[in-house]
């Protein structure tokens, strides 16, 4: 609020102008201050007293100025009072970038583990007798594991890209970058037709793939592997806005569903009766 009854002259004005164009706010008629800690100049003589100095903020930052006023006792060899503010504000924290640590292929540790039972005991065998010391032990049995797992399964690396999308389509998509800026009849055709083609490889790829994803799910949900089968719906990622309805499921009536709460029930139909 208004805490100073302004006259307003042709320079004052250009002043408010300004702070409305730059979504400025006029720091000192915020706070309610008696006047002589209003005034920042005086006349010599002192027969005038006006304010003519302004402390500008952002209208985002109007919340972290505590206070504004002037300080007319303070000796600063000149006709104009010290205004100083009092700001209070917190800055963003930086969060840096952490690499991500990558993860075992548990699929290949599934497929493959009775070698890796068999490495694993022979190894172990072999350095049972090396040391009594349990803290060594250990250090030997974890390095052991470790060596085994990195050797025979390793770590699941990062697809940049998504995993339906072939080789084939990333050609199809650079011919078709080709013909985006031919501006005639024939370049339009071709880059509509490319596009065309492009999208229904697309949504056929990517049905075929949720599709093996989906009977991954089931068969390790039948088989008892419930790490597997959460390891594999989190790669799904539904979404709340658009990721469910273009998956979709087929009910028993053959009824296409895309709504994400009925999807959900029938899921939970599904399971409870699996089980």
């Amino acid at each position: 609020m208004n805490h100073i009854r302004i006259l307003l002259d042709h320079m004052g004005q250009m002043l408010i102008d300004f702070c409305e164009r730059n979504g400025l706010i006029v720091t000192n008629t915020w706070f309610k201050k008696p006047r002589r800690r209003l005034y920042t100049w005086k006349a010599p003589g002192d027969w005038r007293r006006h304010q003519l100095d302004y402390i500008l903020v952002k209208h985002r930052f109007r919340k972290s100025v505590k206070d504004v006023k002037t300080l007319p006792g303070a000796d600063i060899d000149s006709h104009h009072n010290l205004l100083v503010a009092k700001f209070r504000t917190r800055l963003k924290k930086i969060t840096r970038f952490q690499k991500c640590r990558p993860r075992w292929d548990l699929e290949k540790l599934h497929a493959q583990r009775q070698s890796v039972q068999e490495t694993l005991e022979e190894k172990l065998s072999a350095i049972e007798s090396e040391s009594r010391n349990a803290e060594v032990q250990w250090n030997n049995i974890k390095e052991c594991m470790l060596d085994t797992i990195s050797e025979l399964v390793g770590k699941v690396e990062k697809i940049a890209r998504k995993p339906w999308v072939t080789q084939e389509m990333m050609s199809k998509m650079e011919e078709r970058r080709k013909w985006k800026n031919v501006n005639n009849e024939e370049g339009r055709r071709k880059y509509r037709r490319l596009g065309n083609e492009l999208k229904r490889a697309m949504d056929r790829a990517k049905k075929e793939h949720l599709e093996k994803i989906c009977n991954e799910i089931i068969e390790f949900q039948r088989t008892g592997h419930y790490d597997l089968m959460y390891m594999k719906t989190k790669e799904l990622r539904w979404k709340e806005n658009h990721g469910i309805q273009n998956i979709g499921i087929k009910y028993s009536q053959g009824n296409r569903i895309a709504d994400q709460r009925q999807v959900l029930k029938i899921w939970g139909k599904l399971y409870y009766r699996t089980i």
